[in-house]
């Protein structure tokens, strides 16, 4: 089903709005929907890390309304809101088949409360890519897209040092991409259209709150006989991605970013039988060393001194069957020479007391902000940057990075405000790459991958990855948090998600051990794309091919995930036909099953496949919950077993995964195990 009609109800003290047989809301003069008042907003950002004030003049709780229209059809209503009884309209609220409407009187309004109904046991879940937690009820999340920060649990002693250098640590909430969509288990979604910075608040029992810094103009509403059919609908709102190339799921992507020695790294690894797609340098256009590590230069192109036969290469790497990826990102470094063509030709984002470009500083160097807002200058990065210097040089596929950074200081060509345009900008530079992409023919061919986005970023973007980790098994931001991450944002309608294998941040210490390694390779044979990263330290840390056992379950997992493709492929294609992720939640085909702990550790992979990995640090046995409705064969025994919980071994290379009885892909996964069973015995003998 589409977007839902509402219906309004007038009542003896004020009105409710139903979307079928569903409470969406009550009004009272006791107990008001909206409330409405004026606030100033100071928002501070350090390298993406964001501290945002409000400052509340007033808030204005529109106590009385009144109806003033009702359409021939009685499918639509519009309601005068006042703060009182005779006093003139503040808001007029508009109830019709395409949602709720609100406009304001007053345009200095700016501030807006909007209180819906929440049943006690009722679950919320979406809000784009949540890291920490599926199930929101019981807790406020807002809405700005921003660096998620390292650790993001203001109780630990790592967190807090983090916050003491650049308010670096994170929260619970904070997230690359956030997007104010949610669903409820009572089937039903609703999104609120709107770019501004905004916040729900799930801690009240019978009903939630939205804040948010403008009027919105809209609340769509969606509703749905079942769970799976609810994402179906929200995936046509918000874009059906194209099926992955094959490329990208029948191997590994490995990233190395060594200069000329990654080549021959990578033939190592072949050698010792892992079955590579693509070859990711991100460090193709060469490198600057800060104190965080390892950091890329930010000039778009060819870096010969790193890679002076690099066209050669690919080349050399195509003939193989293997695809060349690299890295971009929508700033340039203003000591690069791409800055000064954007420089001249006036698409770069100013500052807001000059003409001068605003510069925006990364840590250790500056960067300008190409001004997508200006339609000369997106189409110049799609054609000049991305289209010359990368599709037509060769790369089949990139590292989308950032989109969080938009500064709310900073003049944009449209004279739009900063504060709006910010949580727009991931979504502007996911059409950028698109755009990219359809110059070059090369959509549903080449790939690119981001971790920010907002509203109709799956429009454009065909993959998503978790972002930066923390190199560890932490709750928040920890090997777990990329389950969470792809359950979400598969909620609101992206189908693929994958992860850096043994996450990137590593800081104060923090370092990579084999257990880590070993177990994300387990996870990410179970994703759409399996894709290493070195890190933002990598000679501290240890990489998949830094000793022969580490080598040798990497290939392991690799085969495992290639072996997994035509089963895989299928899960493309009902992504693409009836928008449902590869990654579900349990509750998507087993609504019984909501549980908040099975929630943020199990995952079905198509209906067919339970996926538990092992994400706590020394575990060897595993606590899986089989949820009812069907007859589930663990993986690697071919034992069945009942519903309900159970407890398994969970050796190196033989993650918790059970598969279903009744499935047609039973015999490829019977298959599947038995070969890698196989090959366990022997890599990992």
């Amino acid at each position: 089903m589409a977007a839902a009609a509402p219906t309004l109800k007038v009542t003896e003290d004020g009105f409710a709005l139903w979307l079928g047989d569903r409470l969406l809301a009550t009004h009272s003069a006791a107990f008001p929907m909206v409330a409405v008042g004026r606030g100033n907003a100071d928002v501070e950002m350090f390298r993406g890390n964001f501290r945002l004030f409000d400052t509340v003049a007033e808030r204005i709780p529109l106590t009385h309304a009144r109806l003033v229209q009702r359409s021939d059809s009685g499918d639509a209503w519009q309601m005068e809101m006042a703060k009182g009884e005779g006093l003139p309209a503040t808001l007029l609220l508009t109830v019709c088949p395409d949602g709720l409407f609100l406009k304001a009187h007053d345009r200095t309004i700016n501030r807006c409360w909007l209180t819906f109904h929440a049943e006690p046991e009722e679950r919320i879940y979406g809000l784009g890519e949540q890291m920490s937690y599926l199930d929101l009820r019981g807790r406020v999340f807002p809405i700005w897209t921003s660096e998620p920060g390292v650790g993001r649990d203001k109780s630990t002693a790592f967190t807090q040092a983090m916050d003491a250098q650049g308010n670096a640590g994170g929260d619970y909430w904070t997230t690359n991409y956030p997007q104010p969509t949610m669903l409820s288990s009572r089937r039903h979604a609703l999104h609120v259209d709107t770019n501004a910075y905004c916040a729900f608040d799930f801690t009240g029992e019978g009903s939630f709150t939205v804040e948010c810094w403008e009027i919105p103009a809209r609340v769509e509403l969606f509703e749905a006989a079942t769970m799976a059919d609810l994402v179906s609908a929200l995936s046509l709102r918000f874009g059906r991605q194209p099926i992955l190339p094959e490329w990208a799921t029948n191997g590994a992507i490995v990233g190395l970013k060594q200069g000329q020695e990654s080549f021959a790294r990578l033939e190592r690894m072949i050698d010792a039988g892992v079955p590579v797609s693509g070859l990711w340098c991100e460090d193709w256009v060469g490198l600057r060393i800060t104190s965080f590590g390892k950091r890329l230069f930010w000039d778009w192109k060819w870096n010969r001194e790193r890679y002076p036969d690099l066209d050669r290469r690919i080349a050399h790497l195509a003939e193989k069957g293997v695809r060349f990826l690299g890295y971009v990102n929508p700033y340039l470094a203003i000591d690069g020479a791409l800055y000064q063509e954007a420089l001249a030709a006036g698409y770069l984002a100013r500052r807001q007391d000059s003409d001068a470009p605003y510069h925006v500083d990364f840590g250790e160097f500056d960067a300008a902000i190409v001004d997508f807002t200006n339609p000369d200058a997106s189409e110049w990065f799609a054609d000049r940057v991305i289209g010359q210097e990368m599709l037509d040089f060769g790369l089949s596929g990139w590292m989308a990075d950032f989109g969080e950074y938009l500064p709310t200081d900073v003049r944009l060509f449209d004279g739009s405000d900063p504060m709006l345009a910010h949580n727009a900008w991931p979504t502007l530079w996911a059409k950028v790459n698109a755009r990219a992409l359809e110059l070059r023919g090369k959509t549903g061919e080449a790939v690119f991958f981001m971790r920010a986005g907002g509203t109709d970023v799956g429009k454009y973007c065909p993959l998503l990855w978790a972002g930066d980790q923390s190199v560890d098994f932490t709750r928040h931001d920890g090997i777990g948090t990329v389950i969470t991450a792809a359950l979400s944002a598969g909620l609101v309608g992206n189908a693929y998600s994958h992860s850096d294998i043994g996450g990137y941040t590593s800081l104060l210490g923090n370092v990579r051990t084999t257990e880590l390694l070993m177990r994300w390779s387990e996870l990410a044979a179970f994703t759409p794309v399996m894709r290493t990263h070195e890190g933002n330290r990598p000679d501290e840390n240890l990489q998949v091919d830094s000793t022969a056992e580490l080598l040798a379950h990497f290939a392991a997992m690799t085969q495992l995930h290639a072996d997994l493709a035509p089963y895989t492929r299928a899960l493309c294609v009902e992504a693409r036909d009836k928008g449902l992720p590869l990654q579900r939640p349990l509750f998507l085909h087993h609504e019984e099953d909501m549980d908040s702990d099975i929630l943020q550790t199990h995952y079905l992979y198509g209906s067919d496949l339970l996926v538990a990995p092992v994400v706590a640090e020394g575990a060897t046995r595993w606590r899986c919950y089989l949820p009812s409705g069907a007859t589930w064969v663990h993986l690697w025994t071919g034992i069945p077993s009942d519903c309900g919980y159970a407890e398994v071994e969970a050796p190196f290379g033989r993650p918790p995964v059970f598969y279903r009885a009744d499935s047609r892909h039973a015999p490829l996964f019977a298959d599947i195990a038995a070969r890698h069973v196989e090959r366990c015995r022997t890599l990992l003998a």
